[in-house]
């Protein structure tokens, strides 16, 4: 089978794995788009939202979708990096035990680790995250543990802030994509998750998923779709710009309303943040079956990748849900595209 005919094979599993999703999580279809793409560029994600809009119960459907070995772990103000690695017991007999943690369970055929209010864990627990996240490995008990396929959600609620723990800058850099999830607005859809009773039974609704099977074949498919996709010197251009005015945004003419520009940023998007913007692009493309990326494929997943890789000096962090959509539109708007 040619390159291209395995592209379009894939492409066609991907949307029919896209669709049963939107059919299990209902008025979510742009932040399924967007966990799609970066689960075919093999990308980590974060989502946030308010509590009970379906972050929990989207990932669990995407893990199940995918087929693979999943670990889940709960944030907690008292969970430590060796709760991930292992946990003691008594056994019938009384007598200590020690089995392997979540992270460690499966080895390295670990798929789907979902890290659920990851802004309660600590961040010596974050630490530990970062290295299998950053280079799939960790070292525990004298030797490294190699997590080959793993692929990260977390999830953390916008709302409580009691005994939670802002994730550092390097943890949040490793995420390819940080969602958003508001709850759905069209009575249509808030009229099917009050009243049918299919909604209402969460572990019935998931478990009803068809696992694809897909999951261990996903790194050689996106190592394939990368290579195979295109992109032109002025696309390069265009994503190079991009990159600079998260930096220096007032250079190409993007101005907020009662902020000095000069003094807006802290830091702007790393070149680790803007790899991923492309790989994501690419991907992107590949769905809407092009073998080449267009400008719109950058803007379409912009907003994801690049949004919690800026950060705001302290004068203006208060202002941070206001001010980082403006900025990010701004510059895509003041950004010339080819």
């Amino acid at each position: 089978m040619n390159t291209d005919t395995q592209l379009t094979d894939w492409r066609e599993q991907a949307l029919q794995f896209e669709r049963q999703i939107n059919q299990t999580v209902i008025g979510l279809q742009p932040a399924v788009r967007n966990i799609i793409l970066a689960v075919f560029a093999r990308g980590h994600v974060l989502l946030e939202g308010n509590v009970g809009v379906g972050k929990t119960t989207l990932l669990r459907a995407v893990a199940q979708g995918l087929g693979g070995d999943y670990q889940r772990i709960e944030g907690t103000i008292d969970l430590m990096p060796a709760d991930l690695i292992y946990y003691t017991y008594l056994n019938e007999q009384g007598r200590p035990c020690v089995d392997p943690g979540p992270l460690l369970k499966h080895g390295d055929t670990l798929a789907t680790f979902f890290f659920n209010e990851i802004n309660r864990a600590r961040p010596q627990v974050h630490a530990l995250l970062l290295r299998a996240m950053a280079e799939r490995s960790i070292n525990a008990f004298n030797r490294d543990y190699h997590f080959p396929h793993i692929q990260v959600f977390a999830d953390r609620n916008r709302v409580e802030k009691e005994e939670t723990f802002e994730l550092p800058a390097a943890a949040k850099d490793r995420f390819m994509m940080e969602i958003n999830i508001d709850m759905p607005s069209g009575d249509t859809e808030l009229d099917e998750l009050m009243f049918n009773p299919r909604f209402h039974d969460t572990d019935r609704l998931v478990a009803g998923v068809a696992n694809s099977g897909i999951y261990y074949r996903l790194n050689e498919l996106a190592q394939t779709l990368q290579q195979h996709i295109q992109t032109s010197p002025k696309l390069h251009a265009y994503a190079l710009s991009l990159w600079k005015a998260t930096h220096q945004p007032q250079q190409y003419g993007v101005q907020l309303s009662d902020v000095e520009m000069p003094q807006l940023l802290m830091a702007g998007a790393s070149p680790r943040g803007m790899s991923y913007l492309i790989r994501a692009a690419k991907t992107s493309a590949w769905l809407e079956q092009r073998d080449h990326v267009l400008p719109e494929d950058l803007q379409a997943v912009f907003p994801v990748c690049m949004t919690h890789r800026l950060f705001l000096n302290p004068m203006y962090a208060y202002r941070k849900e206001q001010l980082l959509p403006e900025l990010i539109e701004g510059i895509l708007d003041q950004v010339a595209a080819p």
